[in-house]
């Protein structure tokens, strides 16, 4: 028997040792899995691949993706509690800069958290019922707070208004989370506090441009392929894309079986995308007459927030489908769709621009997604209660875009 060499014997054994805060890398890889790709686009052996480790691995630190799913909104949800705190020396500050302050602490939290955002915004309806409480309860509870504050700089405000603004400061910041127009955070930070501070001054007028023609109340008997889409965004609203089938589609249509549906449409997703695609349409189709119509970009702006606003309100359900699914659309119809929503943004930001020209294209582009998804906030926190009327949301979108209310 030969004895080993010494360059063997003098090898040392290589051991794989577990990183010390492997817990908190599974679960800032799994936000940022969830942040690309939505909650139910991700599965566990993904998450496993992106740490190169086994599942096994993982599952030692979390039972499952729910788990992980639910500790990032829970984490998010108390950011945003933490954001309202106040230090102990704010007793000596004036009410504008208590305000400011927290102002600062919501816009630095969701530019770090930018990533995961969305999900707080579009994915929380998958908790479980208890976790769903508690996420709600946070994010009320900082939205209570806000409101305090606004009573302290703004005390001739009433109740309703104050809540309104409180949710719609949220909102505004956090849409940065929808989109991926980039911009250095020493850029974005000072655009989305002024936009903040703008809706926190400013008085929204409340009224429409009386031209506008508006929908007749009665609605004709939609042909069975408009009944099928109709009925579909309904149920991807109410349980979400992945919790719906084609039998509940064609149930909810009144046909016999889920075939019947494929005489119409394809697929599930070809569904989705054909509701994208409306979407799209309602909005492109108002630019070029807008355009035509107005005298000058301000007044082109008005029209078009006026019918965005009109219509999201009338299609409440595919306004919040449109944000919320769109990581289900099939990849090549999510690169078609895309380039006709940046081709959207850009027209409304160029009239931004020109009616603001000491913004940069970039800017009014933030501006723009601000305000879009402001009006799918205001109406998912509000509903049809009345409490934010079209009129008062209007107001608020040509605060967000424009700076200031415009004249009635």
């Amino acid at each position: 028997m030969t004895e080993p060499s010494s360059t063997s014997a003098a090898r040392p054994r290589q051991v794989r040792r577990r990183p010390k805060n492997r817990r908190a890398q599974i679960a800032a890889e799994a936000a940022a899995a969830f942040g690309a790709h939505g909650y139910h686009g991700v599965s566990m052996d993904d998450i496993a691949r992106r740490l190169d480790i086994s599942s096994t691995a993982l599952y030692r630190h979390f039972p499952s993706k729910y788990a992980l799913f639910r500790e990032e909104l829970l984490r998010l949800s108390g950011l945003a509690l933490r954001a309202v705190e106040l230090p102990a020396e704010a007793t000596t500050w004036s009410p504008r800069d208590r305000l400011d302050h927290v102002l600062d602490a919501i816009v630095v939290l969701t530019i770090g958290n930018r990533p995961t955002a969305a999900l707080a915004r579009w994915e929380r309806r998958y908790l479980e019922p208890d976790d769903f409480a508690e996420f709600t309860g946070q994010f009320t509870a900082a939205i209570a707070a806000l409101r305090a504050l606004l009573r302290e700089v703004r005390p001739e405000l009433d109740g309703y208004d104050r809540v309104v603004r409180a949710v719609s400061l949220f909102a505004v910041i956090s849409s940065i989370g929808d989109h991926h127009t980039t911009m250095s955070a020493k850029t974005l930070a000072p655009l989305l506090k002024a936009t903040a501070w703008a809706m926190i001054d400013a008085d929204p007028a409340c009224g429409r441009a009386p031209e506008l023609m508006r929908r007749a109340a009665g609605r004709a008997q939609p042909f069975k392929h408009e009944l099928l889409l109709r009925r579909a965004v309904e149920l991807f609203h109410e349980r979400g894309y992945p919790n719906v089938s084609m039998e509940d589609i064609a149930t909810a249509a009144d046909l016999s079986a889920a075939s019947a549906v494929y005489r119409y449409y394809r697929s599930k997703s070809d569904l989705l995308a054909a509701a994208f695609r409306r979407a799209a349409d309602r909005v492109s189709g108002a630019i070029l007459p807008a355009v035509s119509a107005a005298a000058t970009p301000a007044e082109a702006l008005a029209t078009l927030i006026d019918l965005y606003v009109t219509g999201s309100f009338d299609e409440r359900a595919l306004t919040f489908v449109y944000y919320a699914e769109f990581s289900h659309v099939d990849q090549a119809d999510q690169v078609t769709l895309r380039h006709r929503q940046q081709l959207i943004v850009t027209e409304w930001a160029a009239l931004v621009t020109e009616a603001r020209p000491e913004l940069s294209l970039g800017e009014a582009k933030i501006l723009v997604h601000a305000a879009f998804s402001l009006v799918v906030d205001l109406g998912r926190t509000f509903g049809d209660d009345g409490i934010c009327p079209p009129e008062l949301v209007i107001g608020l979108l040509q605060i967000v875009t424009l700076g200031r209310p415009l004249p009635h």
